[in-house]
């Protein structure tokens, strides 16, 4: 090759390497958490399209409906590469802002509820299209490493919203309405710079340091958290001046960016390594492995006798892979829905009210935007340590990772208590805590479901997996919360003798707003922990025998092939 032992013969290597793609899917999830920013624009929709709490409510429910129903992305990532569905992605996600950015500023004629609430879904669904294009072959890259990429990428979604804060304080100082114009643009922008770059990459041989590149993405990610969390506490003091700002965004940016200098080396290493390796075979690595002997295929006639309802209720041991019915039959995956529904729509039901909850508590609204970026960092945490915790845990001392899932549902319960009793300054903790825990269980589900299910109906099992937070953020959020508030917002307008006139919104003051709704959102979370320690008895043994041994042997195959080839190339020349 030309230039070959020159930095530039591994261009080619560092820019279609697995590392790259992974920094490319870092970017990608920290612009892709735009639905966090709901509650700094919500109460433009109140005051300027005269929105009751309950028609909020239901523009946030289908806000969350759009952002977890992936089934169809997730089908259509089975058969099509990544790039129709980010493709897809980028064009829903800057149609949907777009139109709803027309709506509340007023430059078409005022739409219909029910447009509002197509928009706001619209552009949420796309968050599932890029998700599953990036997320999906991140995982088939790095197979052994699935639960630390998870927590990663879904570590920079929860980064996302103060990332996006920052960018839209330094380009628009205050205006609310033009955040949506940004969440329109930019990743729209991005999911388009990168349709070259994700996908799945066949070669998997294993780098025996691999384990420390991820822990010094890690490390970066976690300064851009402490960094974004230093800033908004200034922030908070001292009001920033639109310079201000942009020096905290171009910080923002680098730090962003320093992952960027680990896949140059990384990619570069190996790109030499390979070259050496043809130019020397003496310098090829000789290991003695037994065969691997293929599985014999059954018959025809025999495949064809089994019928397809009796082989859903045939399910194989647990960790090969299910077939997409019978993961449906699965009792274990009726459990895990069942807790995501009542863990992840109680956290989701306060993070989005926490601007109701701030201004019905008389915080500022200066406060109110500082709880919506401690939640985003706070959610950040709570992704990467239930990421990174769990695998050290479960590597160590074969803790199971369905128990660490109770204890997060256990832990929220103390965020929503701090709510429902407006302890003081509680609010503070209570973001802390619900931040944390909404972010941890995201990857401990999606790991879950991979372990149990296998890998390769992962891209649509997935996408059922979290259909539960839209459902139980309807319950909880819309039908519940939602309702219970404007019904103490209406006892107190005619206890001052006001009369709401057609569609004026509504405003209630006081801990009475949200008192019941959290208390029930705290019974029924204790309840999805319960319904959780289930799963802990009944995955114990599976999780206790050691489950990556199989991903092991699997990726070990793969590279003795390419070994194999390579010693045959040298060999020819």
């Amino acid at each position: 090759m030309a230039f070959s032992g020159s930095g530039w013969a591994s261009t080619p290597q560092i820019l279609n390497g697995r590392w790259f793609m992974l920094f490319a899917s870092f970017l990608i999830m920290s612009v892709n958490g735009t639905t966090s920013l709901f509650s700094v624009y919500s109460n433009n929709l109140k005051s300027s399209l005269g929105y009751s709490q309950t028609t909020l409510l239901l523009l946030s429910f289908f806000k969350d409906l759009g952002a977890n129903v992936g089934i169809l992305p997730g089908l259509i990532n089975q058969v099509m590469p990544p790039v129709v569905v980010l493709s897809l992605g980028a064009a829903l996600n800057f149609f949907g802002y777009f139109m709803f950015w027309l709506a509340l500023t007023k430059r078409m004629a005022s739409p219909q509820v029910w447009h509002m609430c197509l928009y706001i879904f619209l552009a949420a669904n796309s968050q599932t299209f890029s998700e599953n294009g990036s997320l999906v072959a991140c995982v088939e890259n790095f197979p052994e490493s699935r639960v630390l990429v998870l927590g990663l990428l879904k570590g920079f979604i929860g980064l996302s919203g103060a990332i996006l804060t920052q960018l839209y304080h330094s380009i628009y100082g205050e205006d609310a309405n033009a955040l949506i114009l940004l969440l329109a643009c930019l990743p729209t922008a991005i999911y388009i710079a990168n349709l070259r770059t994700i996908r799945t990459i066949n070669d998997v041989r294993q780098q025996p340091d691999k384990l420390r590149v991820f822990y010094k993405f890690l490390y970066i990610s976690l300064g851009l958290a402490g960094f974004l969390m230093i800033v908004i506490i200034l922030q908070n003091e001292t009001p920033f001046s639109k310079f201000e700002y942009g020096i905290s965004t171009a910080s923002v940016l680098i730090i962003l960016f320093l992952p960027l200098v680990i896949v140059i080396k990384e990619e570069y290493e190996i790109s030499k390594s390979r070259t050496q390796a043809v130019d020397d075979p003496d310098q090829l690595e000789v290991i003695t492995r037994t065969p691997v002997t293929p599985p014999v295929p059954a018959p025809l006639g025999q495949e064809v006798s089994m019928s397809w309802y009796k082989d859903a209720f045939r399910p194989p041991e647990r960790g090969e892979d299910y077939t997409i019915l019978q993961a449906l039959c699965s009792i274990d995956l009726l459990i895990l829905f069942f807790a995501s529904i009542c863990g992840i729509g109680g956290t989701l039901t306060a993070i989005n009210n926490l601007g109701q909850i701030g201004a019905s508590l008389g915080y500022s609204t200066k406060s109110i935007s500082t709880f919506v970026s401690l939640i985003s960092i706070w959610n950040y945490l709570g992704r990467v340590v239930a990421g990174f915790a769990s695998e050290i845990l479960l590597t160590k001392y074969k803790f199971p990772r369905p128990l660490l899932l109770t204890i997060v549902l256990l832990f929220s319960c103390f965020g929503h208590v701090l709510i429902a009793f407006n302890v003081w300054n509680g609010l503070y903790v209570a973001s802390i805590i619900v931040g944390f825990c909404f972010g941890a269980q995201w990857p401990l589900l999606l790991t879950i479901i991979s372990e149990i299910f296998g890998l390769k109906y992962y891209s649509t099992l997935l996408n059922f997996g979290v259909v539960a937070s839209p459902i139980g953020s309807y319950v909880l959020n819309v039908v519940i919360t939602g309702r219970l508030y404007d019904k103490e917002a209406e006892k107190q307008m005619k206890a001052f003798g006001i009369a709401r006139k057609g569609q004026d919104s509504m405003d209630c003051k006081g801990e009475e707003c949200f008192r019941l709704a959290f208390i029930i959102i705290t019974i029924v979370t204790v309840v999805g922990a319960i319904v959780s320690a289930l799963l802990v008895l009944r995955t114990w043994k599976f999780y206790k025998s050691g489950i990556y041994k199989r991903f092991k042997k699997t990726t070990e195959a793969k590279a003795e092939e390419v070994e194999m080839e390579v010693a045959g190339n040298s060999g020819d020349r």
